[in-house]
């Protein structure tokens, strides 16, 4: 006798087709048979150990995010109720261009620091890793959700050239395709850079094209958070397109948003540019998450010339005054570009998170809100919370603009991430709220999306993307990873004063065909692996 059988579900498959009414068997982790509706009349109907009566509630394939930052909580914390309640059963990490592999101690080091705002410096992580490789199979000692894995190429730079500002030496180039083609056949599913963080900023277009080469060349794909968000927004966008174009790779665009007051109202300019690529020949796809402020780490807005050397070396700058005086006139008078060539507005910089527990008390102010407190300068507030938090803090930058959320999330090439901070006080609510949000706000409330097109955007074009062949869909044969949800009320719970509230509506999630998800809590069940990249051919 099968192991389960999903009773009476509406069963929206994630192709975008209607949905059916259907019981679902599982067994050996996999879909073994779907038994619709209309061939149950004069048939027996499948039997198993286990019955789930699924009255009310859909069932479709568990939610890919395509964009998380969950590299080290998804093995410090094994319960990891932040996505599985969210019915994600799919995390793509090392985005962004810094991540924990492929590293040497001194690497290590210098990425934990970098991006200690991001995931915490690690002292509770045995980083008992340094491959790609190895880096997976610390995740195959079982996590609660699946996870894929792209090449930070900022950190393969900081391996092979450090963090300095200048091109690459042949020699160096030629360690970073070494670098990248191991990763690669390691299981890796492709390159991510962050074009706006130290070190990956530094590689120029020819440099990257390059790295994009080999992954094309592997079947992976490309996965920029280019140049530029705001005042040269578009110009970034294109600069990736013709990137890929040249590599001949794969391109998906990270948290394709259009943000900062330069660009209301623009979304359909890059569509236009998007579909005139698409038309060309260029594979793209692209993510976003279901909200307008964004979230990094307040190191990030600094100008790319104070982050030369490494994380060391930003202190040491941000404690010399004539030095800190610079950075703040790049900030508040140019517009540095890690700030996307916006001058910054200290009034939409929310910290969200530090690690330091004394300066606990500026979490959820903006810095303009906490200088003003203290009677002194946004920028002494700034720089003085980076210098004692060692390059700490998290915030939630409020630039972003609704129309261009939604105008973007119709495009076809559209897919879901997360782009979840777990980290902070208060995190923004996208990493506990995304894909309930999605289906609660957009699809029923507002119907942006029809809930078909959603749940295809969620399932099975990421898994296209990721070149997973058994992943995506409900269909015979494929793996058991599902969601069930009750449609007239999944919501997020998560918000901007709460965001750590878990999801309603969500009572069900399978991954491998055991629950992670029980009558809405999580069950311990340590179902997920590191999933690799499928070889060409």
């Amino acid at each position: 006798m099968d192991e389960l059988v999903i009773r009476d579900a509406d069963v929206v498959d994630g192709s975008g087709g209607p949905s059916y009414r259907a019981d679902v068997v599982v067994d050996g982790g996999r879909i073994v048979s779907i038994v619709q509706e209309a061939a149950q009349a004069g048939c027996q109907r499948p039997r198993a150990r286990r019955e789930l009566d699924a009255e009310g509630l859909v069932l479709s394939p568990g939610f890919i995010d395509m964009h998380a930052h969950s590299d080290l909580a998804l093995l410090r914390d094994p319960d990891h109720s932040a996505k599985a309640a969210q019915g994600v059963t799919l995390e793509v990490l090392g985005q962004d261009g810094l991540s924990y592999a492929p590293v040497d101690d001194r690497t290590l080091e210098e990425v934990r620091r970098a991006i200690t705002g991001w995931n915490g410096y690690g002292d509770d992580i045995d980083f008992d890793w340094r491959s790609v490789g190895e880096y997976l199979d610390r995740l195959d000692r079982g996590i609660a959700v699946n996870a894929a894995y792209l090449i930070p190429q900022g950190t393969v730079r900081a391996l092979a050239v450090g963090w300095a500002d200048r091109p690459a030496t042949p020699a160096e180039l030629d360690r970073m395709r070494q670098l990248v083609a191991e990763g690669l056949e390691q299981g890796a599913v492709g390159l991510s850079s962050g074009l706006t963080y130290t070190p990956g900023m530094y590689a120029g277009d020819a440099e990257l094209t390059e790295l994009c080469r080999v992954v094309a060349r592997y079947g992976g794909y490309y996965c920029p958070h280019h140049r530029s968000y705001g005042a040269g927004a578009l110009a970034a966008y294109a600069e990736m397109v013709e990137l890929a174009r040249t590599a001949g790779c794969a391109l998906h665009l990270a948290h394709a948003t259009m943000n900062f007051g330069v660009n209301e109202g623009r979304a359909s300019e890059l569509l236009a540019l998007l579909d005139d690529a698409i038309a060309a020949g260029v594979d793209i796809s692209l993510d976003t998450y279901p909200y307008t402020p964004g979230s990094t780490t307040l190191a990030a807005l600094l100008p790319s010339w104070a982050g030369e050397g490494g994380p060391a070396e930003v202190l040491r700058r941000l404690t010399d005054e004539a030095t800190a005086e610079r950075i703040r006139h790049d900030l508040e008078v140019v517009g540095a570009d890690g700030c996307h060539g916006v001058p910054v507005d200290w009034d939409t910089v929310e910290i969200s998170g530090v690690t330091d527990p004394a300066l606990a008390d500026h979490v959820g102010r903006t810095v303009l809100e906490s200088a003003r407190r203290r009677g002194e300068a946004p920028w002494a507030t700034a720089r003085r919370l980076l210098v004692e938090d060692r390059l700490g803090p998290t915030i939630l930058q409020h630039v972003g603009h609704e129309e261009n959320v939604r105008t973007i999330m119709r495009h076809r090439a559209h897919t879901g991430g997360s782009d979840g901070i777990l980290r902070g006080a208060k995190p923004h609510p996208r990493a506990y709220g995304t894909f309930p949000r999605y289906l609660g706000h957009y699809v029923r409330e507002l119907g942006v999306l029809s809930l078909e097109e959603c749940v295809a955007r969620l399932t099975s074009r990421p898994a296209a993307r990721l070149r997973l062949p058994d992943r995506g869909l409900v269909r015979e044969g494929h793996r058991a990873d599902l969601v069930l949800f009750d449609p007239a009320t999944v919501a997020a719970g998560s918000t901007f004063e709460q965001p750590r509230t878990l999801p309603v509506g969500i009572p069900y999630v399978l991954v491998d065909g055991r629950f992670v998800i029980e009558d809405g809590r999580r069950t311990g069940v340590l179902a997920g692996r590191a999933v690799r990249r499928t070889p060409v051919g």
